[in-house]
Parts: C-alpha cells; sequence; structure tokens
C-alpha cells in the first residue's frame, strides 16, 4: 500500500519536511508533486500557500540497511552497516565492528536468518510490478572464509570416497553452503553429488560416478546399519556411573548415541514475517541473553 499525503506550503521543500515527520520517513525517500500552485497576494494579503501531493517511494536498499541499522541498535550492537548497490537487483551488506561477529552463529546460521529478515525488509510488497532485490550479507569476510572451508571438505571427501568407493554424507546444510559443495565436486573428475532428506535437515552425499545414485531411502538405510554394527560390537554404549560401580549392569541401565539415521534437530526456520516489528522483540531478548552471558563469564 502507498504512502501518501497532500500538504500545503510556500515551497516544495518546506512540503517536503512536513511530509517527512507525518509519513515518518526521510525525505530523500519522498517524492513531491505539486497540485495547485498558490497565490503570492498584494503585499501580503490574500496570499495562499501551494498544495503538494507527498508520496513515499520505496528503495529497497535503503529499506534493507535502515532494518538492518535498528536492529544492530536494539541489539545493544558495536558494528556499522555499509551497502554497496549494483543497480541491478543485487546489493552486498557489509557488517563490521567490534561485536559483529556475534550475528554470524554456529556455521552461520544466525547470519543466514539475519539476511534472511534483510530480504523481508528490502522486498515489501508495495508495488507488483517492482523487481525482486537481492541483498546478500557479509560479516567480517566471513562468506569468503565459509567457502574456502566448505572447498577443502568437499576436496577432502572426494578423496575419501575414491579411496574406499564408498558414499560420505555431509552434515546437514543450507541451500548456501550445499551450492558451495555441489560446485567444487562438479570439478574433480570420477565424483558426483546428490542432496538427499526435507529441508532443514537437507544434506549432500558425495558417491562414485557409475554408481547407483543414492536416495533418502539407501542412506537412512546404510546408517541404520552401521549403527546396527556398532551396537553389536558394544561400541555405542555409554554406561552410567552406576554400571562402572556395579558389575550388575542391565540393558536398560545405558544411553545409546542418537540414532544417525534420525535427523538431527535444527534451528526453527523463519517462513514468514508479515510483521517484521514482531521480531525486534525477540532480538531484544537475544541482545539480552548476550549481555547477561558475557557478564557471567567475566565474574
Amino acid at each position: 500500500m502507498k504512502k501518501e499525503t497532500t500538504v500545503q506550503a510556500k515551497t516544495q521543500e518546506e512540503a517536503l519536511k512536513i511530509a517527512s515527520v507525518e509519513l515518518s520517513e526521510s525525505v530523500e525517500n519522498l517524492a513531491a508533486e505539486l497540485i495547485e500552485e498558490g497565490k503570492k497576494g498584494f503585499l501580503g494579503m490574500g496570499a495562499t500557500p501551494s498544495t503538494f501531493k507527498i508520496t513515499y517511494i520505496f528503495k529497497p536498499v535503503e529499506a534493507a540497511k535502515s532494518f538492518a541499522t535498528s536492529l544492530v541498535e536494539n541489539l545493544g550492537l558495536n558494528a556499522t552497516v555499509i551497502v554497496h548497490d549494483d543497480g541491478e537487483g543485487e546489493a552486498l551488506m557489509t557488517i563490521s565492528g567490534e561485536d559483529a561477529s556475534k550475528l554470524i552463529g554456529h556455521h552461520g546460521d544466525t547470519l543466514n536468518a539475519f539476511q534472511y529478515l534483510i530480504n523481508l525488509a528490502a522486498n515489501k510488497k508495495e508495488d507488483d510490478a517492482r523487481k525482486y532485490t537481492h541483498v546478500s550479507v557479509d560479516i567480517e569476510n566471513y562468506r569468503e572464509k565459509r567457502e574456502s572451508t566448505l572447498k577443502e571438505l568437499a576436496e577432502k571427501m572426494a578423496d575419501k570416497v575414491k579411496k574406499t568407493g564408498k558414499n560420505v554424507t555431509l552434515e546437514p546444510m543450507d541451500a548456501y553452503s550445499r551450492r558451495i559443495i555441489h560446485s567444487t565436486i562438479q570439478s574433480i573428475e570420477g565424483v558426483s553429488t546428490n542432496s538427499v532428506g526435507s529441508e532443514g535437515n537437507r544434506r549432500v552425499v558425495i558417491y562414485l560416478e557409475g554408481s547407483e545414485k543414492p536416495t533418502e531411502e539407501s542412506v537412512a538405510k546404510s546408517e541404520k546399519n552401521r549403527s546396527s554394527k556398532k551396537n553389536s560390537k558394544g561400541g555405542n554404549k555409554h554406561y552410567s556411573k552406576k554400571d562402572n560401580k556395579s558389575s550388575k549392569s542391565t540393558a536398560s541401565e545405558y544411553t545409546p548415541k542418537r540414532d544417525p539415521s534420525k535427523p538431527r534437530p535444527q534451528p526453527r526456520k523463519i517462513e514468514k514475517a508479515k510483521d517484521l516489528d514482531s521480531y525486534f522483540a525477540k532480538l531484544k531478548e537475544f541482545s539480552s541473553s548476550l549481555n547477561s552471558n558475557s557478564t557471567d563469564s567475566s565474574n
């Protein structure tokens, strides 16, 4: 829905300033259209102001930067947001500073969620004709470092597959990480890749070219068989302190490891966010937990 208002003022500049307060938007994001020109009057008598139609122009990159800056401030983090826009629907947002790394998370989980919210802010449905703008977010050059690590992992696992002839199933990864694995393996002769599993637990399987393409069912079966073999050898048992003190332990007195054939718990994925303001409340809670943790560690 478009944001617009009608303002009466002596000049366009004055009209924009008035509308800026009324619409809660910066002047740079407003456009003015003269509807009716005012009258100067005679010696100041009978003068009337001009009438302007002021319209808010949604700028995806500016909206993304504004959202990111507000988010960083609400979290109480010491970090700076900079956006590089190529003007063709692609933009790169870099965040740097003393506390920037707190937004990365385990294997970039927090960074990916942060980027997801940034793109929601940049692509609000204000005009059906407006093209989609994609904003990539990088923190302390994490993306490049992560890409290098994933490429090394792919090359190492590819060598393992060629030596043993057995498939290698990697841990669950986001789409960005899986693309890097797939791309790296494509340049290695003798091996190929396939993604299996549902979203949130999707994994890449590296296998020998010419062999049967792995599926979710075949991977689950293989992991189940491997788990059964380990259990039969007693290598997957973790006895409690009671077991160590007594030789009368029973099968019910030990806790087995997680079944590798079952998906590991994944962070909840945000599917939709119609009201981004609701996330600020949650982010403030996150900020409070960060502060309390840092206080505990200092004590």
